[in-house]
């Protein structure tokens, strides 16, 4: 059974104790920053995957880092590193990156060797989806990026996915992601977009096929007969191509919504020949509610 609900303060709970029997557990929180100083645009992600096979226990980062002037900027922690703590509900500690308090209550998330940190003020839930026991939950708030000697204030888009009876970290699932595209998006200063077009029958039960949500303060806007239509394509190290170019449109409270992206970069993570991993920024418009709104972000491409 799928339940979904909108626009809540109420702390995202991964419910272990649920599946006694589950020798499966993969969790992941995963941050997206974009913010902006006098110098440009800055973009950051992390992704902290963590999961239980048996006895034995994994946890991973994925970190990524692109300023709009010099570009995608390498740094250290993406990998695999121990889970000794058996941490599931919270983020393992990690040799690269120190995380204190919790997404929902205000947290710090700091990288000394990468002289970089990441104040988050606490989140406000925007959706939260069950399907029999899989829980996903999306959220955003204010942030400030410290990093290269530069204060950036921006927004992040929070993420939380908890899947019983899975681990992606200790098993290999090729129907999991099918066309996958996840949008990360600065709507102007204040705002956050979010959504995501995939073609996976196992994760639809869970994340539909389309679906996403506009936030601006206290207000939550779902979108409705959402239509994702890829305008550009650029060939792949193999048998696909990655998108470059997007129109999407959709109906929300203020009337009909349509979002113009563009590929300003793209960065390889993965390529397995018939499929592959990347993250891309884009730059775009929105129009919505009679305005016109620039938009900024990341994009998660896994094809």
């Amino acid at each position: 059974m799928l339940t979904r609900t909108a626009q809540s303060d109420s702390p995202t709970v991964h419910s272990f104790d649920d599946f006694p029997g589950a020798t499966l557990i993969y969790v992941s929180d995963y941050f997206s920053f974009i913010g902006q100083d006098h110098q440009g645009h800055v973009g950051f992600a992390l992704d902290n995957s963590r999961g239980r096979d048996g006895d034995a226990y994994q946890a991973e980062h994925l970190v990524l880092l692109h300023d709009e002037q010099q570009g995608w900027v390498e740094l250290e922690g993406s990998g695999r590193y121990d889970n000794s703590g058996k941490d599931l509900k919270t983020i393992p500690q990690s040799p690269s990156f120190r995380f204190a308090g919790m997404p929902y209550t205000g947290m710090a998330i700091v990288s000394e060797r990468n002289r970089l940190s990441l104040k988050i003020t606490p989140i406000v839930q925007r959706t939260r989806t069950r399907h029999d026991g899989a829980v996903v939950s999306m959220g955003t708030a204010q942030a400030v990026l410290t990093w290269s000697g530069r204060t950036i204030p921006g927004r992040v888009i929070y993420e939380s996915f908890m899947m019983p009876n899975i681990n992606r970290l200790t098993h290999t699932y090729w129907d999991m992601w099918d066309e996958y595209q996840g949008f990360y998006l600065r709507m102007g200063t204040d705002g956050d977009l979010y959504l995501h077009s995939q073609k996976s029958e196992r994760l639809a039960p869970l994340m539909g096929f389309r679906d996403g949500f506009i936030a601006l303060n206290t207000e939550t806007d779902v979108m409705k007969d959402m239509k994702v239509e890829v305008l550009g394509r650029e060939l792949a190290w193999g048998f696909y191509k990655w998108p470059t170019s997007w129109r999407v449109t959709w109906t929300g409270p203020k009337g009909s919504a349509v979002l113009i992206l563009k590929q300003v970069s793209r960065t390889s993570i993965g390529n397995w020949a018939i499929g592959g991993f990347s993250m891309a920024v884009v730059t775009g418009e929105l129009e919505y509610g009679g305005g016109r709104i620039p938009v900024y972000g990341l994009v998660e491409l896994i094809m």
